[in-house]
């Protein structure tokens, strides 16, 4: 059975048998019975990281340690509002510090960053609109039937758990709900490349 730790771009965590390319951290999510309680973060430093370093071995949801989620690539990672960590993605890290103008230490960036990216005491993510013109690549938006998709050059990919489905046209214009979180919107404006599977 499946654990509940995938986590999709509009933020809901599911179970799934698929485990994706990166791995994240936002605390103890979960309890002794490998289930998730109704908090979906402990802290504010949501890092993206990888899924194997310096030979290190972790039980999946070990008791009193942190809840390991699971995304299917950056690209999802940043729309439900994760960065990448800076031990174990030091080099992206610092393209990420570059892209977002950071100069001060992380954690003033991390709470500027949750600020826009959850509704406080709810546990629920922002959401907000705009002009399908003016996203960057790698930018995640909520289509009218309420499925995400991924802005990808003149495409919209459709996502799913498993993968990308088929390529639809991209609109010229028009205004959408966008799901990544502006400051990571504002990342990728200013040139940060994302890890993306293959569509």
């Amino acid at each position: 059975m499946p654990l509940q730790n995938r986590v999709q771009p509009t933020g809901e965590i599911i179970a799934h048998p698929a485990r994706g390319q990166f791995m994240g951290n936002r605390g103890v999510l979960h309890d002794s019975d490998q289930r998730l309680g109704k908090a979906r973060w402990r802290h504010k430093a949501w890092v993206t990281c990888v899924l194997s370093f310096k030979n290190r071995r972790r039980a999946l949801m070990s008791p009193r340690r942190y809840t390991e989620l699971f995304f299917l690539d950056e690209a999802v990672a940043f729309a439900a509002g994760h960065r990448p960590c800076g031990e174990c993605r030091r080099a992206d890290y610092n393209r990420f510090r570059t892209a977002a103008g950071i100069t001060t230490p992380i954690a003033a960036y991390d709470s500027m960053l949750h600020a826009q990216r959850v509704v406080p005491r709810r546990y629920e993510h922002l959401r907000y609109t705009a002009d399908i013109a003016e996203l960057p690549d790698g930018a995640f938006i909520l289509s009218e039937s309420g499925a995400a998709h991924l802005a990808w050059g003149d495409a919209l990919l459709p996502y799913s758990p498993s993968g990308y489905g088929p390529p639809i046209r991209r609109p010229a214009q028009g205004s959408v709900t966008v799901l990544t979180p502006k400051p990571l919107v504002d990342v990728l404006h200013a040139g940060y490349a994302l890890q993306v599977a293959q569509p």
